[in-house]
């Protein structure tokens, strides 16, 4: 029989750490995370993206140990409160372009806003001062790669497309596929899967 004093005092001895994460923005990420660290035996206590909550026996694994696991991962470690709200924003950007339904129906900036107790204004600042591009622009990016997502389905026609994208005509959604990703949508059409390269901002 396992004796349980000792066994609450193993739980008791335990430390718990928080880290807010850069680059966990999908939910292949988490599932990675997880895998890894059952593996390892770490308890994960909570964990979301850009968020996990451990459990562990600091006499095995200590806050730096950690820390470096996660960056061999990819997930690097966020300590710095702006830097935090710009991963918030980024993944407030891909549920609204990758997983809203109908995105002609809401402007990116209230739905953004919606998110936060901010302004667009200032959201767009911080964005700005730690991205390499501006807010509008990495929103134009995740647009153009849903889209590409959409043509590859085939499913839709591109006025289905540029209508559920929020494009306001056929047009003015070919011209800006085009500035993007240099190709026409129907070069784009025509190239071999292994050529539609993503924009790696997911």
């Amino acid at each position: 029989m396992i004796d349980k004093t000792a066994a609450l005092f193993a739980v008791n001895t335990k430390t718990r750490y928080r880290f807010l994460l850069r680059n966990m923005l999908c939910d292949c990420c988490l599932k990675l995370l997880h895998m890894v660290f059952e593996q390892k035996g770490i308890d994960i206590v909570k964990s979301k993206l850009g968020e996990i909550t451990v459990s562990v026996d600091p006499a095995i694994y200590s806050e730096e140990t950690l820390t470096a696991l996660l960056n061999e991962l990819g997930f690097e470690v966020i300590e710095d409160k702006e830097t935090a709200l710009v991963e918030q924003i980024k993944r407030v950007v891909i549920e609204l372009v990758h997983h809203s339904t109908y995105n002609a129906m809401v402007r990116n900036s209230d739905f953004i806003v919606g998110k936060f107790n901010k302004s667009y204004q200032h959201l767009s600042t911080v964005f700005s001062r730690h991205e390499n591009i501006t807010l509008e622009k990495y929103i134009i990016l995740q647009r153009i790669e849903k889209v590409k997502e959409l043509i590859q389905q085939d499913e839709l026609s591109l006025s289905e497309i540029a209508y559920m994208m929020g494009y306001s005509s056929v047009q003015y959604l070919s011209t800006q596929f085009k500035n993007i990703t240099g190709y026409s949508v129907t070069e784009y059409k025509s190239l071999p899967e292994k050529d539609r390269k993503g924009s790696g901002l997911q």
